[in-house]
């Protein structure tokens, strides 16, 4: 039979108040008394449950997290920013998808009811952004991953997506290529919004505005990205530059352009977004706009972990900037320039 806290209070000749008292380290107590109870839990053996310790502390010393999907190939990243943070302080990871949409949902909002985690870290399945609202507001303490441009009413980390999108038409422009296609995230998507209107701001401020048959919404697949150039080349429409707003789509928009026999990047340059791994070992490696997602994951899980030490949860988001990596689905290669990595 398990050793119980029952049986540690009985060979000690205390309570099991006094046990528990010990254990986690509350309330007054002589010191020759503490002693001999931890001499009787080390003669027994006990090892008090996760569960028990953390209903004592009023904690679980777990973090919740919930994502969209572990498809999509970012969230890795942003992940193992989480977990080297979480992992560092002590702390469990408890990871909730929504692959089975509203039966996901339920069996997390079930977890949320038993007080499973401490705290909640986001990365906004899509439609579920005023339920996490109400979450934080009836006391959850939580912080939301890329907000997407949403501006929610709680602590987040984002990036600088509207940046991210006027540097890749600076660079665009700046190679002569004064005629790009757009193949865009969701349009219900903040940050599809941002990335749109930094590009295309900056080139209508070069004298080179966009007109409607150069934005093709998209939904940041590889097909879609594939499909989206294979339809634009058979009706014989030109350009010279795409820039798909996620390295899955812009390596779909390589290959699209391979099948049809056009040189990248001597006839049309691809850039992307994100940075994934993917990008460095597409043929030709794409140039992208590098979002620092395991920044935001460690980012985010310090600011959760803190805020279990007391400190305050920030009112104002925290923005890490993106910055542009150029490789060969830009410039020739002789031209490259080295990544700043």
């Amino acid at each position: 039979m398990p050793i119980t806290i029952a049986d540690v209070a009985a060979h000690a000749g205390v309570s099991k108040t006094t046990v528990s008292r010990v254990l986690n380290g509350k309330g007054e107590l002589n010191a020759a008394t503490a002693a001999r109870v931890r001499q009787v839990i080390a003669e027994l053996g006990y090892v008090p449950s996760a569960g028990a310790v953390g209903l004592a502390r009023g904690r679980t010393q777990i973090v919740g997290m919930l994502v969209p999907s572990l498809t999509w190939p970012w969230i890795g990243q942003v992940l193992q920013g989480v977990i080297d943070v979480v992992e560092a302080e002590g702390f469990g990871l408890l990871l909730f998808t929504c692959d089975r949409g509203e039966e996901s949902l339920r069996r997390f909002a079930k977890q949320v009811s038993a007080k499973s985690f401490d705290g909640l870290l986001v990365i906004e399945p899509e439609g579920t952004l005023d339920y996490i609202t109400e979450l934080h507001e009836a006391g959850l303490p939580v912080v939301l991953i890329d907000d997407r441009g949403h501006r929610p009413l709680f602590p987040s980390v984002a990036t600088t997506d509207r940046s991210g999108g006027e540097s890749a038409a600076q660079h665009l422009l700046e190679l002569g290529r004064h005629r790009p296609v757009v193949i865009t995230g969701p349009e219900s998507f903040g940050c599809t919004q941002e990335r749109l209107a930094g590009f295309a701001e900056t080139y209508a401020a070069n004298g080179h505005p966009l007109f409607p048959d150069q934005i093709v919404v998209g939904d940041f697949t590889f097909e879609q990205g594939r499909a989206a150039v294979t339809a634009m080349l058979s009706t014989g429409m030109t350009f010279d530059a795409v820039f798909a707003q996620n390295d899955l789509s812009a390596t779909g928009v390589l290959l699209a352009l391979r099948e049809a026999g056009i040189r990248v990047p001597e006839e049309v340059a691809v850039v992307g977004f994100d940075d994934v791994p993917l990008a460095s070992y597409s043929d030709p490696a794409l140039t992208t706009v590098h979002q620092p997602l395991r920044e935001m994951g460690d980012a985010a899980a310090r600011m959760l972990l803190a805020h279990f030490k007391g400190v305050p949860l920030p009112n104002a988001a925290s923005v890490l900037p993106t910055h542009l990596v150029v490789r060969d689905s830009s410039l020739i290669r002789t031209q490259l320039q080295p990544d700043p990595r």
